[in-house]
């Protein structure tokens, strides 16, 4: 069983560290800044770290894997389509890549970018999904329409409920409290508000999520409800209550929250 921890940077970063201690060998996921990284090796010297994934371009996902692969040599993979610094293997949809023992199935999920790629190791139920899907909530559209955004979303809400969802930023308290504006009356949106009010008060993270959790509270994953159709209403210019539609107006309610 891998163990996985997250190391953060930055002021909301988490790079996840995957250890698979039999052979000690170690990876990490869009290690935007090497020093996190590179403290843990030091503190761990008995470790290699082998592998190094990337989900897509942006510096902060980036910035640190050159100094983590002249340090180590890991091995660094990422999406063919985005410049990726240092990049060994190039992947796209549908490709596979295996690690410390573990085939990840490559999902293609544009939007956030063009090229954004997901990590989905079926096994034992885990995904990362970079900028994509985050707990309760989305990545901005820096890149890609909404439509290319509500599909990746999707292919990610068809994964098994257990799945859990390692994403990169703890943005989960800000996304819940949209998430409680466009259904106030959701009984899980505040429940789950009012624990991760709780947990980070408590200096807890709030990380991973799991797909059955986002399903029912997170508001872009839920654009065929009612009661977020209705939130929407009115916001826009929307001619259409398309799912798609829907999820840009939602997006862009809150681009503005």
């Amino acid at each position: 069983m891998i163990q996985i921890d997250a190391l953060p940077a930055f002021n909301d970063n988490y790079i996840w560290l995957l250890q698979e201690a039999r052979s000690k060998r170690c990876a990490v996921v869009d290690p935007g800044d090497a020093a996190p990284v590179m403290a843990w090796l030091e503190a761990h010297p008995d470790w290699t770290l082998s592998d190094i994934l990337i989900t897509h371009h942006h510096f902060d996902h980036v910035g640190g894997v050159e100094q983590l692969k002249t340090a180590t040599g890991a091995r660094v993979a990422g999406p063919a389509a985005e410049k990726i610094p240092a990049r060994d293997v190039d992947l796209k949809d549908n490709d596979a890549i295996e690690l410390l023992g573990l085939r990840f199935e490559v999902m293609a999920v544009p939007g956030h970018t063009l090229g954004h790629i997901a990590y989905y190791h079926a096994e034992q139920n885990l995904l990362f999904c970079g900028d994509t899907l985050f707990a309760g909530g989305c990545g901005r559209l820096f890149e890609g329409t909404p439509q290319q955004m509500h599909q990746s979303l999707s292919r990610l809400a068809a994964l098994p409920g257990a799945t859990r969802v390692y994403c990169t930023h703890e943005y989960t308290l800000s996304n819940l409290r949209f998430a409680h504006a466009v259904e106030p009356h959701n009984p899980d949106v505040s429940a789950r508000l009012a624990e991760v009010a709780r947990w980070r008060d408590e200096g807890r993270i709030s990380l991973p999520s799991n797909i059955e959790l986002e399903l029912a509270t997170n508001p872009f994953l839920r654009v065929g409800e009612p009661a977020v159709v209705a939130a929407t209403n009115g916001r826009d210019d929307r001619q259409s209550s398309e799912p798609s539609a829907v999820f840009a107006s939602l997006r862009a309610w809150k681009d503005r929250f």
